[in-house]
């Protein structure tokens, strides 16, 4: 990866924003260079809609290598922390066709 113009100056301390150039993007460093965001048709987040304790318990994601894990944290049927959501992780299959069902039963029809 190299460094380009659109990189902005290269940091003096480690305080300096490391790729000031690409602003939100910044976090991709030089490889960032002429990224945009990627729209993959999926079921809308919807915050409004409590998910089950039963449910978050039973939801598992799986990484690139093919390791699969759950939530960490939930108590009571309550995420306590959201830091097991954190990562390249996405739903497996079975996970995310649980989910789809319960929301799209949720779903008011027009």
């Amino acid at each position: 990866m190299e460094r380009r113009d659109c990189c902005g100056t290269a940091p003096a301390t480690w305080q300096d924003p490391a790729f000031p150039g690409h602003d939100d993007w910044s976090m991709l460093g030089a490889g960032g260079c002429g990224a945009a965001a990627v729209h993959v048709e999926a079921t809308p987040v919807r915050f409004e809609m409590p998910i089950p304790g039963d449910l978050l318990t039973r939801l598992t994601w799986r990484n690139r290598r093919g390791r699969t894990r759950g939530l960490k944290y939930v108590v009571d049927g309550r995420l306590e922390r959201a830091v097991s959501l954190q990562g390249f992780y996405r739903l497996t299959s079975e996970s995310a066709n649980e989910l789809a069902e319960f929301v799209g039963n949720d779903i008011p029809s027009s």
